[in-house]
């Protein structure tokens, strides 16, 4: 990044390009202001300036929060102040106050990143805080929250959407403990409101979204006629055949798999209970990946994203399915294949569980369930292949890849 000697215009930023930018970087407005994209995608105002012959850097505040106006604002406050021989950084550490909630959830986010497995994870938690807390008192000083406050974020989606509001229920009173930790509050008033909602109703229970068995095959051809990249067609079908999670599917990488054992071994680290899990592939799973092989770029992705190196996104994979009109989660195509496994065949329901990588709940039970069940694995991944009738991406061109 080039230095930055004044304000440009040519150079400089403007609230549009804020807002569009998401690549991780510094950006330089001018005057030794920049914005600070981190991975995540969150934004935040950064000053650098020499203070008593030091460079040193000054946070500015979150971009969300914080206008390109007032950042400038505030860094031309901060560069007078220098150049009088004052010290920016003091005065801002005297001045300090106590953050607002959504000033609190950023940095309480940036605490608990480190220690969350999946980034995804990361953006949700922010997100349904930014959805349906931030407008309700997001701007209010994390002292300054009551629980009315708390209640008028919670009470229009508590019986709608269950799940959802447990979780912002849940994200809210993560801040709060936090707030209290700093000596900026006595109470938590996401726990003080638990007796002034209602019992929610157990029937409403959120699912992921499913297609019925009988309409996958059509939602298969579907993106295949798509406008959508080879790659990302290529991972959809081999996440419905193989009934894995997208996450194992999109981090999949070409040291996993045994041809002529026709199976994929999918390490611990990227399952859900952190066991290593085998998977049968049918012969259809091996075309797709002939195919995935052809496209290649010599990485070890197996379904690589449009940046070098990087996987394919989940959400690519999901707003793909609905634009395309199918009210479906990527993860519902497993309740799919579980429906189908159950109404259609006459598997053993470990089978199938073994299958969707689920843990045996009973203990019991699971003491003496010492095999994985490969091979009738084996025979129910082919049956559910030749369910879906999938018709062979260039039939003709297509070997089995080799490693």
């Amino acid at each position: 990044m080039s230095k930055a000697t004044g304000k440009h215009k040519d150079k400089a930023l403007t609230a549009v390009t804020v807002r569009a930018l998401n690549e991780p970087g510094f950006y330089a407005d001018g005057n030794g202001l920049y914005l600070k994209v981190i991975d995540s995608g969150a934004k935040r105002w950064v000053q650098r300036l020499l203070i008593k012959g030091r460079r040193r850097d000054i946070g500015l505040g979150s971009a969300s929060l914080v206008t390109l106006a007032e950042a400038r604002e505030a860094a031309l406050v901060n560069r007078k102040l220098a150049r009088s021989g004052g010290d920016p950084l003091r005065t801002k550490k005297e001045a300090e106050a106590v953050l607002t909630f959504a000033e609190a959830a950023e940095h309480v986010l940036d605490l608990h990143r480190p220690t969350w497995r999946n980034p995804k994870h990361a953006q949700q938690w922010i997100n349904t805080l930014s959805e349906y807390a931030f407008p309700k008192f997001g701007k209010t000083l994390v002292s300054d929250v009551t629980t009315s406050d708390v209640l008028s974020a919670l009470s229009p989606i508590w019986n709608t959407k269950p799940e959802t509001a447990r979780r912002v229920k849940q994200r809210i009173g993560t801040v709060m403990k936090w707030a209290v930790a700093k000596g900026w509050r006595q109470d938590n008033p996401a726990d003080a409101i638990s007796t002034a909602l209602p019992k929610q109703d157990a029937s409403k229970k959120q699912h992921r979204k499913a297609l019925p068995y009988s309409e996958v095959a059509a939602c298969i051809d579907t993106v295949k006629g798509s406008g959508a990249g080879l790659t990302t067609k290529l991972a959809f079908e081999f996440i419905v055949l193989t009934a894995s999670r997208s996450g194992e599917a999109r981090l999949a990488t070409w040291s996993e798999f045994d041809v002529a054992a026709k199976e994929w071994l999918v390490p611990a680290s990227r399952m859900k209970a952190k066991r290593a899990h085998r998977v049968p592939l049918s012969g259809r799973v091996l075309e797709v990946l002939a195919e995935a092989k052809s496209l290649s770029d010599g990485g070890d992705l197996v379904f690589a994203g449009t940046k070098q190196g990087r996987p394919l996104s989940d959400m690519t994979l999901s707003k793909l399915v609905k634009e395309l009109g199918f009210e479906a989660d990527v993860h519902g195509f497993r309740t799919s294949f579980k429906t189908w496994a159950q109404e259609r065949t006459n598997f053993a329901r470990e089978v199938s569980e073994m299958a969707l990588a689920h843990v045996i709940q009973n203990k019991s039970e699971a003491a003496y369930a010492r095999s994985d069940l490969l091979d009738k694995r084996r025979m129910m991944m082919e049956s559910w292949a030749g369910f879906l009738s999938i018709e062979i991406f260039e039939s003709s061109t297509i070997r089995p890849f080799e490693k």
